[in-house]
C-alpha cells in the first residue's frame, strides 16, 4: 500500500515521502495515529496544504530539544544495585530505570528515545545514547555501583590501577632482600 507519511518516521523516510508499506502496518499503525495518508491525488494536494504547519511546528520541536540537550548536558545517571563477588547485578538496568530516573530529575523523555543495546547486567561505567530529536543526539554517562559506594570516573579507575601496580614490586623487593641475607649468613 503507498502512503504519503505525515511525520518523520525512523527506518520508513521523511515527511512528505512516498512509501509502500504492508497494509496491516498503514491500516493499524500509520494511518490512526495520523502519522501517513493513503497516497492518492486528493492527499497529494492535503499534504502540500498543511506543509506550512508542518514546518512550523517542526521548528518548534527542534528548538525545544536543543533547549532540553542543554539542560540534560552534564547529566550523570548513578544507579546502586545489589551485585555478586564477580560484579555481575541480581538484576539490570534497562530503559525503564533510566527513564524513570531522568523524570524525577525533570526530564519527561518518551522511553524510545532512549538507545541501549541491552540491559546493564554487571556494574561499571557505561554510556547510553539519548536522541532528543532525530537530528539531536546526547551521551549521558551511567555509573552502576554497590549499595553505599561512590561512582569512579573513568579516568580515575587508570590512574589507580597504575598506581598498585607500581608499588606492589617495590614491596617484593623489600621483603626479598632480608630474607636473601639470611640464607647468606
Amino acid at each position: 500500500m503507498k502512503v504519503i507519511l505525515n511525520d518523520f518516521i525512523e527506518h520508513l523516510g521523511e515527511r512528505g515521502a512516498s512509501v509502500t508499506v504492508k497494509p496491516g502496518f498503514a491500516r493499524n499503525y500509520l494511518l490512526p495515529k495520523g502519522l501517513a495518508y493513503p497516497d492518492t491525488p486528493g492527499n497529494r494536494r492535503r499534504y502540500e496544504e498543511e506543509q506550512h504547519k508542518w514546518e512550523e511546528m517542526d521548528t518548534s520541536r527542534r528548538s525545544t530539544a536543543e533547549v532540553l540537550a542543554k539542560d540534560m548536558a552534564g547529566t550523570e545517571l548513578k544507579f546502586e544495585r545489589r551485585a555478586s563477588e564477580k560484579d555481575v547485578l541480581f538484576g539490570s538496568v534497562n530503559i525503564t530505570d533510566i527513564t524513570k530516573e531522568l523524570a524525577d530529575r525533570g526530564f519527561d523523555l518518551d522511553r524510545r528515545r532512549v538507545r541501549l543495546e541491552h540491559a546493564i547486567k554487571e556494574l561499571g561505567n557505561f554510556e547510553v545514547k539519548i536522541n532528543i530529536h532525530r537530528d539531536i543526539q546526547l551521551t549521558l554517562p551511567v555509573y552502576v555501583v554497590r549499595p553505599g559506594d561512590q561512582p569512579v570516573p573513568e579516568g580515575d579507575v587508570v590512574e589507580t590501577v597504575e598506581a598498585e601496580a607500581v608499588e606492589e614490586p617495590a614491596k617484593v623487593e623489600v621483603a626479598a632482600e632480608p630474607e636473601a641475607e639470611a640464607v647468606a649468613e
